[in-house]
């Protein structure tokens, strides 16, 4: 019986998305036409042959059941799939762990009964939460000695205990298994901890969590993959409401995703998957590419052709791979690709800019069709580049920018001014914090925006620039100086006539600080009276007053707020979670320091949901590195590779989890050696290359510096192709 799944292979660019959507159009439309949606009751039609069984069943009305690998392309391609079939069909779009998390809570009685918990309704905890919860539950354990035999500090260790059991869950591992496979894999290693330690310290933290109906990522994975998948009941529901799938980029998706498609296509549902052999972006975090494609063998395989022998990506990537992986062919490259190279970093920074500029200002290229990708961006580079192209009034486009919270001059304002209204906060505010809040807080009103500007975003540089306060810092610097009043438990701030030659304040800025002292003082007074219901209030009160007050914020900092209110309400929500279930005998003031003192570690960035602006696309050279890039899925004319000879570009870096390799399905358990490592790196720039070629139309620039910024010489894998256009180099 031939299979009316289907397995869409091809690579970046190649149409993949677009094939999964003419399949679900073909699946949706008989050969007569029909108009009715494919899950009619109506009896008696005469099957065609044409279509699937599914689409003539009578007693259910199945959805389709639609994945991408992130979530900005889940909102692309359901957008995509709704337009197509002008809305006539229950598509549910969702990322791999999206359908997790809301399968776990929707079914959440179910779990109660058959693990026995408590019943109570879940939270889902954030990464930076659950890390927090997770030091206070362990600290007892992780003392000095652990520490230095696991050579990390202890947010750094915390981290990669809970990505093992994120990691286990993923590969459909129980959490009872993890010492096992690491006692496997590690081997005789002696330089890192006892599996048995650490499978001890994840168990704990599971039971503990699942007490409190608190749930994370790797938690919400294992319960679905052990329990719901497994339980008749719930296979029951799941295969009456999806009886189609749809999955773009299953080389991204995790092991346990397999075991959702196997059990769906079992029960009679159809399918549709696209694979990119040269992807595999999310590979060292979770996908299993390799266990995925076994699905390959239950459905019609479709290679998609790729692209025309005149594209540069058919002209390049051969070349490039071969030179790159045997440096001793001599091969030279086209004049599509150029070199910038300097001998220190700065240089070439400068050079890299100044490039950019010079071509869009004699519009060779548009702002929009330019893209910076490096395999690591430092806070210089990113601050070089983007000073040099905005001073040429040219805007720049961080991708995914995830700068902590805490960076921000409004979020440490704001936190200023919690601290000086709550009691107990005097030791986390100083001179210059309260200078910064003046500052801060007695900006003037913004004429609005008109729609144009509000459309295309201002970076933060610039909206730094166009903003203008009553109190400039040399004023807020006297102000602090001599008004501020440093107290451990009730910090105050005087009237400006404290100050004996407040007449050089200004009247401006002495009106500016007497309106912030008042608001100050009534906001005391209510929260001695317990009129002020909790901080999250007091922060929203404080940006009606003093950010928002009837103007547009630019978007980074309207992003930032709105993190922060997230940020702040999860919090609460946490601990007041906690403090029903085991009261504590602390203040509510202890809360707000632990708070204020998260966001100052810098685990929190300004990543709200939906994180993509509304409106069109912004006209803005793109600067990201190689896995926000991959992930994103887009596509530029010009390409400028940063740190070309940067060893980084064959590493996983922040992209590999610790223990990944240890939880593939194909190789569960064995050990990674010196061996295994080198293969890794040599597939995973092979890859690369691909992938970003098959991305660029026009230009390739290789920009590399002998120096890197810490003074050594670069002599990463991608040098070979430095080296061979050196002769058409832009110098």
């Amino acid at each position: 019986m031939v299979s009316h799944s289907v397995w869409i292979v091809g690579t970046s660019r190649s149409g993949k998305t677009a094939r999964l959507v003419e399949q679900f159009g073909n699946w949706v439309k008989s050969e007569n036409q029909y108009t009715e949606s494919f899950y009619t009751k109506k009896t008696g039609r005469k099957k065609t042959g044409y279509l699937p069984e599914f689409l003539y069943l009578k007693q259910t009305e199945p959805g389709v059941l639609v994945l991408a690998a992130n979530d900005d392309n889940r909102r692309e391609l359901g957008d995509i799939i709704v337009t197509s079939t002008l809305g006539k069909y229950p598509v549910r779009a969702k990322t791999p762990l999206g359908f997790f998390q809301d399968e776990v809570i929707l079914f959440w009685p179910l779990l109660i009964n058959s693990l026995n918990l408590k019943a109570q309704f879940p939270v889902r905890l954030r990464p930076e939460t659950e890390q927090e919860l997770a030091t206070k539950l362990w600290r007892s354990q992780l003392d000095e000695e652990i520490l230095r035999m696991a050579g990390v500090n202890e947010s750094r260790l915390v981290r990669r205990i809970l990505d093992l059991l994120q990691l286990a869950a993923y590969s459909g591992v129980p959490c009872e298994d993890i010492a096992q496979i690491l006692s496997k894999g590690m081997g005789e290693n002696t330089t890192t901890l006892e599996p048995e330690f650490l499978a001890s310290l994840l168990l704990d933290w599971r039971n503990w969590c699942l007490e409190r109906g608190l749930l994370t990522y790797g938690i919400i994975t294992e319960l679905y993959s052990q329990h719901l998948l497994s339980d008749r009941n719930y296979q029951q529901h799941l295969t009456k409401r999806y009886q189609a799938v749809l999955a773009d980029d299953v080389d991204d998706y995790p092991s346990v995703a397999r075991l959702l498609f196997e059990l769906l296509l079992d029960r009679g549902a159809v399918g549709a998957f696209s694979y990119n052999p040269d992807g595999a972006v999310r590979l060292g975090l979770g996908a299993d590419p390799n266990y995925l494609e076994g699905l390959a063998e239950r459905c019609r395989v479709e290679i998609l052709t790729g692209p025309p022998p005149e594209s540069l990506s058919e002209q390049l990537t051969k070349r490039m791979v071969e030179l790159v992986t045997e440096p001793m062919i001599l091969l030279s490259l086209p004049k599509t690709v150029y070199s910038i190279q300097t001998t220190s970093r700065a240089q070439l920074l400068r050079q890299t800019a100044e490039e950019i500029a010079n071509a869009i200002q004699s519009q060779q290229v548009q702002p929009e069709e330019v893209v910076i990708i490096a395999p690591g961006l430092d806070a210089i580079a990113r601050y070089t580049l983007v000073e040099i192209l905005i001073k040429q009034n040219i805007p720049v486009e961080s991708l995914n920018d995830q700068r902590p919270l805490i960076s921000s001059p409004i979020i440490r304002a704001l936190l200023t001014m919690l601290a000086l209204v709550y009691p107990g906060l005097g030791r986390l505010v100083d001179r210059d914090a309260v200078a910064e809040m003046l500052v801060v807080l007695s900006r003037k009103q913004q004429p609005p925006e008109n729609s144009k500007d509000a459309m295309n975003r201002v970076s933060t540089t610039d909206a730094i620039h166009r903003v203008s306060t009553n109190i400039d810092p040399v004023r807020a610097g006297l102000i602090a100086d001599y008004c501020f009043v440093p107290h451990p438990d009730r910090p105050n701030l005087l009237p400006v006539s404290a100050f004996e030659r407040w007449d050089r304040i200004g009247y401006a800025a002495t009106t500016a600080y007497n309106e912030i002292l008042q608001w100050l003082e009534q906001q005391r007074s209510q929260q001695e009276l317990r009129l002020i219901p909790s901080p999250i209030s007091l922060l929203d009160r404080a940006i009606q007053r003093f950010l928002w007050d009837g103007s547009n914020l630019p978007y980074e900092q309207l992003a930032a707020l709105r993190e922060l209110l997230e940020t702040a309400q999860h919090y609460w929500e946490i601990d007041t979670r906690l403090r029903q279930i085991a009261p504590v005998e602390t203040t509510p003031q202890t809360t707000i320091i632990e708070f204020i003192q998260l966001l100052r570690r810098g685990t929190i960035t300004a990543n709200p949901y939906p994180v993509r602006p509304i409106g069109g696309a912004r006209k803005a050279v793109t600067l990201a590195t190689i896995f926000q890039y991959r992930s994103s899925r887009r596509s530029h004319q010009w390409h400028f590779w940063l740190d070309a000879g940067s060893p980084l570009w064959a590493k996983g870096g922040a992209a590999t989890l610790f223990g990944a390799p240890f939880f593939l399905r194909d190789r569960l358990g064995e050990p990674w050696t010196a061996e295994d490592e080198k293969l890794a790196e040599e597939q995973r720039l092979r890859r690369i290359l691909t992938d970003l070629l098959s991305r660029v139309s026009e230009r390739v620039y290789l920009c590399h510096s002998d120096l890197a910024v810490n003074g050594q010489e670069q002599l990463g894998p991608l040098l070979p192709l430095v080296n061979a256009c050196v002769t058409h180099s832009v110098i």
